[in-house]
């Protein structure tokens, strides 16, 4: 049978597109949009919400987004197992909505940053690095205004304990180092899970490296890690 994805759409996402067809293309997966006014998720294996401005980024990035109807089902699902991506926008809202910890803030530039960046994996305990030894460098582009992740300490030292923090940015020889963060990000942080590891969220776009012609392939290696993992 073939894996199920379904992209979640909202007012102002603009990488929907590229995340059906990462999940088409590469994970071979029967993929298809829902709304966000839509509550049925149509039974997915994973669950990704894209990049993009949801609600053009009003109040705070993912804020109002985190409150649509279909937040609802994406949170039951969440919470019976089910996996969730979120890419950029995608990540702010599942931090907004809880599922995640943290937040993001804007880029301590106070600028957007578009440009390619490299990413470490630290944790395996999620589908889509379990197939990626840690330590592995992934190249990956960025793409945001508010990737400024950020915690209590005390709840840093949580996640650092139960292996949650699962890419870091790094330079080119997989090093955290001085401007190899493009937006100030606590401890180099670029993406974390939740405790169960069903659920992940990263600011990098997968699925903007997942085909040669973009320039990488290394996103490509975390779809066919889930895809390797739900089989």
């Amino acid at each position: 049978m073939r894996l199920r994805v379904s992209v979640v759409v909202f007012p102002g996402s603009n990488c929907d597109r590229d995340a059906l067809h990462a999940a088409e293309t590469v994970m071979r997966a029967e993929a298809r949009f829902v709304w966000h006014q839509d509550r049925d998720l149509g039974r997915p294996d994973l669950v990704i919400l894209p990049g993009g401005f949801s609600y053009g980024d009003y109040l705070r990035c993912g804020a109002m987004a985190r409150f649509s109807p279909v937040m609802e089902s994406v949170v039951t699902h969440a919470e019976r197992g089910g996996a969730v991506l979120g890419i950029c926008n995608g990540f702010q809202i599942l931090c907004e909505a809880g599922l995640l910890s943290g937040v993001l803030f804007q880029n301590a530039g106070l600028r957007f940053v578009c440009r390619e960046v490299r990413i470490r994996v630290e944790s395996t305990g999620t589908p889509f690095t379990s197939a990626v030894p840690r330590g592995t460098v992934l190249r990956m582009p960025v793409a945001h205004g508010d990737g400024n992740w950020n915690a209590a300490p005390d709840v840093l030292r949580e996640m650092e304990a139960h292996d949650q923090v699962v890419f870091r940015y790094v330079d080119a020889d997989g090093q955290r180092a001085p401007g190899a963060t493009p937006n100030g990000s606590l401890d180099d942080v670029a993406g974390v899970r939740n405790r169960r590891g069903n659920v992940l969220g990263l600011m990098p776009h997968p699925e903007r490296a997942a085909e040669a012609i973009l320039g990488s392939v290394d996103g490509a290696r975390l779809l066919a890690s889930f895809v390797r993992s739900a089989a």
